[in-house]
């Protein structure tokens, strides 16, 4: 029993000193809450929608992340890529339940997944890792219940007016 104490007590000491400085020299964009976001308007279904657009990867890497508050049903975030190609998302630190649509490069619809749920913990990857299985450019990503809010189907057109 010491011998397990005199080889624990060092290892959780080490822990604890490692995680106050791993919090102490996290970047400022990383730690602060409100990440800001440029601004576009897309159209769906002639609904006009505010969307926030990530295009640079820190962006795409933070997104949703952290944030308490759900997207009203009039906005959603605009993951944009350089080019056409299979983009899966891991929803680690989301803090509700998102409708995920993945378009083309010319706004059609290739994939949409209604209420995927965020992951409970950093162990349960393959539960809350969403991909598509066609090429895709954008992925729209909003509050659960925003596609049959705005009564989208895999033949919605979305027109991205502003990005």
């Amino acid at each position: 029993m010491v011998r397990k104490i005199t080889v624990l007590v060092p290892v959780i000491i080490a822990s604890i000193i490692l995680g106050v400085l791993g919090l102490m020299f996290v970047p400022e964009g990383i730690k602060s809450k409100n990440l800001e976001f440029s601004k576009g308007t897309i159209v769906i279904n002639n609904h006009s929608i505010s969307a926030e657009i990530a295009e640079t990867p820190a962006e795409r890497q933070r997104w949703l992340t952290f944030r308490t508050e759900k997207l009203p049903f009039s906005s959603a975030l605009l993951l944009v890529y350089d080019k056409s190609d299979l983009y899966s998302l891991w929803l680690l630190n989301i803090q509700f339940n998102l409708d995920l649509i993945w378009l083309d490069n010319a706004g059609n619809i290739v994939y949409m997944l209604k209420d995927a749920v965020p992951c409970k913990n950093t162990l349960d990857a393959v539960q809350c890792t969403y991909k598509n299985t066609t090429p895709s450019k954008y992925i729209l990503a909003a509050t659960s219940g925003f596609i049959n809010y705005h009564n989208i189907t895999k033949d919605s057109k979305i027109k991205l007016v502003s990005i």
